[in-house]
């Protein structure tokens, strides 16, 4: 039984997604700070995952973190799965799509609203739909 339910080679997804999206969503690459499109995008809508298209977070709980990348305090319920990320030296969470396992970003203890949590997403790993 597989545990996404899309599940894709890694040549399939190389053809699906830019360089740049593959790079983030597969391979577990992080943008640059303040490079992403969606960094400090604003609009009411639904941010997906770039690579299934699977609705991740709502408009309403995206923050400026002043911290490089797009931020939300919440995501919608079951749709990010957290792993324990042990690289670079430290402890981290890592956050990844529940419907396909792509590498979205990582989520902090640090956030600033009642939820406590900073959910740090490359814009890489998202698409942006204002049609709710």
């Amino acid at each position: 039984m597989s545990k996404y339910n899309i599940e894709k080679t890694e040549s399939e997804w190389s053809t699906e997604l830019s360089d740049e999206q593959f790079r983030v969503l597969r391979t577990k690459g992080t943008e640059a700070p303040h490079t992403g499109k969606y960094n400090l995008h604003f609009e009411k809508g639904i941010y997906q995952c770039a690579a299934c298209k699977q609705q991740l977070f709502e408009s309403n709980s995206k923050f400026n973190a002043h911290c490089g990348w797009p931020s939300f305090d919440d995501a919608i319920e079951r749709t990010v799965d957290r792993i324990p990320d042990k690289t670079l030296g430290m402890l981290r969470t890592e956050i990844v799509c529940s419907n396909c396992g792509s590498h979205l970003g990582h989520v902090f203890n640090d956030g600033p609203t009642e939820t406590g949590e900073r959910f740090c997403v490359n814009s890489a790993s998202i698409n942006f739909d204002n049609n709710e």
